[in-house]
């Protein structure tokens, strides 16, 4: 048995077959992958994790399990009992959770092998990573600039070769548009086709579980064993898992790829609409058909998304109150217990958003901003739905309007921030499955492209990731 592992550059995919075929120790690629996490942040410093496994918390249960083997990060708002659940946030420091994400122990069940939890934006309200209690992350292929968020961590890491799958949370975009700025592959699925159970809420009725990956292999097969109905999330939904991993390589022949308008604007920078409408040449050149259709009412995803989000997140962060669990401040009364633990345990974004949630759910307001933001939700969705109900397989717009910018640019422009999520919460007011794929590059920079499908369509996104895979849309250009 070889006691090495693969370099940084092997798939999930082959790490586990050679775990399996008996060819590589168990841990092995474990081990390597601790050493490459050690390697890359000495070197380079791109603060992609918040905690590392100690080598004797290496565990692989399931030697023969489709993960068999393979090192995995986990976004630090996913339960985890040996390693702490700090969310990004000073106000939970420290804490280790008596209790594992259903999504992870699936992946302790397949074998995998969790090295470490990833830093993010704290409770996942932002898109930079930038505020993270524990410092911002870099990424991968320009230091000096943010790897997106708030699954920045996880896509930092995956994109550096750390490891080679990562699992995130995405509430408006926190997968997808963080793989984009990385170039790595990200997919949120369906809302209820992946537990939510451990996964600290930051807005219920959008957060879901993703995954980040180098290959769309990969990803498939890491959404294949993290899906399926779960007893303790009540919004998890019975229906059968695909094998998504069979998708990859399935073809897109007779497919009906939609290029929605609003997604194209005229201020969309050049480049990236250019490399969007390369992808969608490959896919007609696998035998796809191309159509332009509408969705007339996604101009009101980012202040419907704005409203709604905060109200939720106003509600769940209410339990972080130096009472139950995590930071506890000092104070004479309860009321200055909890004043004191919050101010000192929050960070900025988190407190503009308690605030703005709380304002939109104020008794006068409830119904001129959360009504009417969940009013343009059902628009949204209906929009979809019509689009599907016409013919349409599959959707193709950009992930992002740019590429990465630079650390600290839009830090005190919260508007400019929010708008980096402007072609992927669509997705999550939805509930239907989204996807970023690397398309190429611009000044060196990666670009992604997003696939949306219908509910449940996930097989379909993959299908179409694995002929641009194929193409090497990926590549720089």
């Amino acid at each position: 048995m070889t006691p090495i592992a693969f370099e940084g550059d092997a798939t999930a995919l082959q790490v586990a077959e050679r775990v399996r075929g008996g060819t590589l120790a168990p841990l092995a690629a474990a081990q390597a992958a601790l050493a490459r996490v050690r390697e890359t942040e000495k070197a380079r410093g791109l603060n992609a994790f918040v905690s590392v496994a100690a080598p004797d918390e290496l565990v692989c249960t399931h030697h023969a399990g489709s993960l068999a083997g393979v090192p995995v990060a986990v976004k630090d708002n996913l339960a985890t009992t040996i390693l702490p659940t700090s969310c990004g946030s000073r106000i939970l420091e420290g804490y280790v959770s008596p209790f594992v994400a259903t999504a992870v122990r699936r992946i302790l069940e397949a074998g995998g092998v969790v090295v470490g939890k990833t830093n993010m934006d704290e409770f996942a309200m932002g898109s930079s990573t930038e505020n993270s209690a524990y410092g911002p992350t870099r990424n991968p292929v320009d230091p000096l600039r943010v790897p997106g968020g708030s699954s920045g961590g996880s896509a930092a890491a995956v994109a550096a070769g750390m490891v080679p799958v990562a699992l995130g949370s995405d509430t408006g975009g926190s997968v997808r548009q963080p793989a984009a700025f990385c170039g790595v592959v990200g997919v949120k699925p369906t809302y209820g086709r992946v537990s939510r159970y451990g996964l600290v809420a930051f807005a219920s009725s959008l957060d879901q579980v993703g995954v980040l990956a180098r290959t769309a292999g990969d990803a498939a097969e890491t959404l294949r064993v993290v899906s399926g109905q779960d007893p303790r999330d009540a919004t998890s939904s019975p229906r059968s898992v695909p094998d998504f991993s069979a998708a990859v390589s399935k073809g897109v022949e007779g497919m009906v790829v939609g290029l929605p308008d609003e997604y194209f604007p005229d201020t969309l920078d050049p480049h990236i609409r250019d490399r969007v409408l390369a992808a969608a040449h490959a896919l007609r050149d696998a035998g796809a058909s191309i159509r332009t259709v509408s969705l007339p009412h996604t101009r009101l995803a980012i202040p419907s998304y704005y409203v709604l989000a905060p109200a939720e997140a106003s509600s769940n962060l209410s339990r972080f109150d130096g009472v139950r669990f995590g930071r506890r401040g000092p104070g004479s009364t309860t009321r200055e217990v909890y004043e004191s633990t919050r101010h000192d345990g929050f960070g900025t974004e988190v407190k503009r958003r308690i605030v703005l949630g709380t304002y939109a759910l104020s008794a006068g307001y409830h119904d001129a901003y959360y009504e009417t933001a969940q009013r343009a939700r059902a628009l949204i969705a209906e929009d979809f739905r019509a689009v599907f109900g016409e013919g349409v397989d599959l959707l193709l717009t950009p992930t992002t309007p740019g590429v990465a910018f630079p650390i600290g640019e839009r830090v005190d422009d919260p508007v400019a921030m929010y708008l980096s999520d402007i072609f992927t919460v669509t997705a999550n007011l939805a509930g239907i499955p989204g996807m970023s794929v690397p398309i190429g590059t611009h000044d060196g920079l990666p670009v992604g492209g997003q696939f949306l499908a219908p509910w449940w369509m996930e097989e379909t996104m993959f299908a179409a990731a694995g002929v641009l895979e194929a193409a090497g849309m990926g590549e720089p250009s």
